[in-house]
């Protein structure tokens, strides 16, 4: 896969992260072509060459490190992917961020940004490892479909204009877990985007299987506080279309009798990727 290059015209440019059990790639490349992005699925091992070379991240606007079970999760979900980031791209991935670009990470690529410190980044502090995701309480492997209500008060760029969404959860160790007084700073500064709930959208309050992993005040996705760099475990890539869901017939159904199916069926998960392709053609092109 090569690097992106510039066709003449402004464009958003976006990598996403592939290689050693990553295996979101595919889903989240097209998630952000349909969203308007030139995406680009690049090796680990081809990102850390194209960095030695000097360009490294600098044509892109939006980093993806995305879901799968990099190397096996071996010592921990995220921990060995974490530590070849930071280990090969710490500088450029500071750079990054100081330019003002934006950066996802989705379920093992939350893992590793949390292991790595860029998430929660409290008072710019993009080093120290704050935050945890660990075993899910219920002890076993979660695959099923969550209830996810967003605070209207959060800062993330990836969640703006969303109020409730249900996306896939897969995971084994997604249970947010952090100091009480950390997870007080994140509920003050509006670093909490997503939170686990029930089926009519309020509070799960810890409540399983609503809340899939015991997560710490129902947390599925939090940011850093510039809104730009966003970590959740829930898949928005795997919600691109309206017939990923299981209940889609019938949501077409009652759509259909209301008059409002619209031609193209898109999926609640494009809209966080439509909202990184809007920051960036609005803020950086």
């Amino acid at each position: 896969m090569t690097q992106a290059k510039n066709s003449g015209q402004p464009e958003v440019h976006a990598l996403v992260l592939s290689g050693f059990g990553i295996n979101c790639d595919l889903e989240t490349t097209y998630a952000l072509t349909r969203a308007g992005a030139a995406a680009s699925r690049v090796h680990i091992n081809e990102l850390i060459s194209f960095c030695r070379e000097g360009s490294g991240l600098a044509p892109y606007h939006i980093f993806v490190v995305d879901g799968g079970f990099s190397w096996a999760d071996d010592h921990g979900a995220g921990v060995l992917l974490g530590v070849k980031l930071r280990s090969h791209l710490g500088d450029h991935l500071e750079e990054f961020i100081a330019a003002g670009k934006l950066i996802l990470g989705i379920c093992n690529g939350f893992q590793a940004l949390v292991n790595m410190g860029l998430l929660p980044g409290i008072d710019g502090d993009y080093q120290t490892r704050q935050v945890a995701l660990t075993a899910n309480d219920c002890g076993n492997f979660r695959d099923d479909w969550v209830n996810l209500a967003a605070d209207p008060n959060c800062r993330c760029v990836f969640t703006q204009g969303l109020t409730t969404i249900d996306l896939p959860v897969r995971h084994a160790e997604g249970k947010f877990y952090a100091l009480s007084e950390t997870v007080k700073r994140l509920q003050d500064s509006g670093q909490v985007a997503l939170r686990y709930a029930m089926p009519d959208y309020k509070p799960a309050q810890g409540v399983f299987p609503y809340n899939p992993n015991g997560s710490l005040d129902d947390i599925a996705g939090i940011c850093d506080e510039t809104g730009r760099i966003f970590g959740l475990m829930p898949h928005p890539e795997a919600f691109h279309h309206l017939s990923n869901h299981p209940n889609w017939t019938r949501t077409v159904d009652r759509m259909r009798r209301a008059g409002e199916v619209p031609a193209d069926l898109e999926g609640q998960g494009l809209q966080i990727f439509r909202n990184a392709v809007q920051y960036v053609e609005e803020n950086l092109l």
